[in-house]
């Protein structure tokens, strides 16, 4: 069995809920407070809580509190492990797409002859 990468769990983990997806499409813009995550969603702000501890349990982001005010920033960074994967997984496809190929027009040529 593969080894799997605790941290690329936890990053796919976060990323496999729309409403996480969306904080952090948001947070791509610029940092924000917890109260300007929340609004859109519709939550309670309790649930929100919960959705952010996921997001910065896998590291991408990173939060800072201001007397009352709690401010959330995306690490781009973070999504390095996510990329190196599917990098990884592009090439093996890639490359048994390519011997499926050179089978099929192997297959085709000997069917001309």
């Amino acid at each position: 069995m593969a080894k799997h990468d605790p941290d690329l769990s936890l990053i796919f983990h976060a990323l496999a809920d729309p409403t996480r997806r969306a904080m952090l499409t948001r947070l791509a813009e610029a940092p924000a407070r917890v109260t300007e995550l929340a609004n859109p969603t519709g939550l309670r702000l309790p649930t929100v809580m919960r959705h952010l501890s996921v997001l910065e349990e896998a590291g991408l982001i990173v939060t800072a509190k201001d007397g009352r005010v709690r401010t959330c920033a995306l690490v781009p960074e973070a999504m390095a492990p996510v990329r190196t994967w599917l990098d990884t997984q592009r090439d093996i496809w890639e490359a048994r797409l390519d011997r499926l190929d050179d089978y099929v027009t192997r297959l085709m040529k000997e069917r001309t002859k």
